[in-house]
């Protein structure tokens, strides 16, 4: 009998599994992943579920039965130590699992803060995980002041739910503006005004030079000079694709586990999916840290483990909520040298073009600019920006131009 063996029981790993087995695979399937609980959303996890409106029960991607139900064998609390892919074996502490194909949807990993600059101490917390967020969850007390490090969406939305529960924030991001790696000065513009209104203390252009406290963190010096009093320290600096089990099996690595359009990797029997794959897409190779593709990628690869030859075409999308802002993104806006500025009533979106070509779309409590921007991106269509600008311009006419 064929064995699929899945390492990573996240988001990528639980959409594999459940697409082998609805799609007519009648192997054996292993779900194998680290965390003591079934797959469960991470989104949540610095929103709704540490502002206490989501239970863990909600988290969870299927029903804790769905696996047994469909003959899943879901592994938790379960780490792969090596991967032997001559032999297509894996081992997991003394025991030796053979597989026919393997999928690698071991996710990403979170950078942190140096020990050099105390980033050891107690009190200093990463958002990735459910055990991240229960362990800072007690911290969150009104009055309490916290420090975040980073204004990437991680740092902003940790920001938002900190403010919105009373606690003093304060925010630093070293680059010249927040979301200066992924979005365009008007998209870091309305954010930080958003959060100012709130009173978070955010601060651009300012890095943290160390932390301060014996066993735990109790204040941090900045690269400014400014000292502070924090109370807990919430780092969101970026996440690294979690890749050393492919790297010491052999595997070709470039941003990520390289895999083809299918989704395999160097080795025939092996795939990725997820944020620790890097694909072709279009005239290059990228790597998405998104739900939508974890979702998409890993479902083409189990199409393809059955036989059917996919390739996989991204339609990147992600979404940010902070504070009563639902921030919807659509496409990839690598290589924009124009943004136009759409704004009607509450709703506001910019519009990212290289020449006449649209390539993005950040829409600020804006539902139709997103779905009509992500019709019009994968259609290949480009309306004219002066049309976007225009309050009058019916925005669904322009997918019938």
């Amino acid at each position: 009998m064929s064995h699929v063996i899945v390492v990573g029981a996240g988001q990528a790993g639980s959409s594999c599994v459940a697409k082998l087995r609805n799609g007519g695979f009648d192997g054996q399937i292993t779900l194998i992943g680290e965390e003591p609980v079934p797959p469960y959303q991470r989104p949540p996890l610095s929103k709704a579920y540490l502002m206490g409106d989501m239970t863990q029960e909600r988290l969870l991607l299927r029903p804790a039965a769905f696996y047994d139900e469909n003959d899943i064998q879901l592994r938790m609390k379960t780490r792969v130590d090596a991967i032997d892919a001559a032999k297509q074996t894996i081992s997991v502490g003394a025991e030796t699992l053979h597989y026919d194909d393997l999928v690698l949807t071991t996710g990403s990993i979170p950078n942190r803060l140096p020990d050099r600059i105390c980033g050891a101490l107690d009190g200093v917390f990463v958002v990735r995980d459910l055990a991240d967020v229960d362990a800072m969850a007690p911290r969150f007390v009104d009055g309490e002041k916290v420090l975040i490090v980073g204004g990437g969406y991680i740092g902003l939305e940790a920001a938002s739910v900190a403010a919105k529960l009373g606690l003093q924030v304060t925010l630093v991001e070293m680059a010249d503006r927040i979301l200066q790696r992924v979005a365009a000065p008007e998209t870091s513009d309305f954010f930080r005004d958003l959060h100012i209104k709130h009173g978070v203390d955010l601060r651009e252009g300012v890095g943290l030079e160390h932390l301060v406290g014996d066993t735990a963190v109790n204040g941090a010096q900045l690269t400014d000079g400014t000292k502070l009093d924090v109370d807990f320290v919430i780092v969101g600096v970026g996440i690294a694709p979690s890749t050393g089990l492919a790297l010491a099996a052999g595997l070709a690595l470039e941003n990520g586990i390289k895999v083809d359009a299918h989704g395999r990797s160097s080795d025939p029997h092996i795939w990725a999916a997820g944020d620790c794959a890097s694909f072709p897409y279009r005239d290059t190779r990228i790597r998405l840290e998104s739900v939508p593709n974890a979702i998409d990628q890993a479902e083409v690869v189990a199409d393809n483990i059955m036989g059917a030859s996919k390739g996989y075409v991204a339609k990147p999308w992600f979404w940010s909520d902070q504070y009563d802002v639902k921030l919807q993104i659509v496409g990839l806006n690598t290589g924009y040298d124009r943004v136009v500025t759409r704004r009607k009533g509450d709703a506001v979106s910019f519009w990212y073009y290289a020449g006449t070509t649209l390539l993005a779309v950040d829409a600020a409590n804006d539902p139709r600019g997103y779905m009509v921007g992500k019709r019009l991106i994968e259609a290949g269509k480009s309306p004219d920006p002066e049309a976007i600008v225009d309050p009058d311009t019916d925005l669904k006419a322009l997918l019938k131009v």
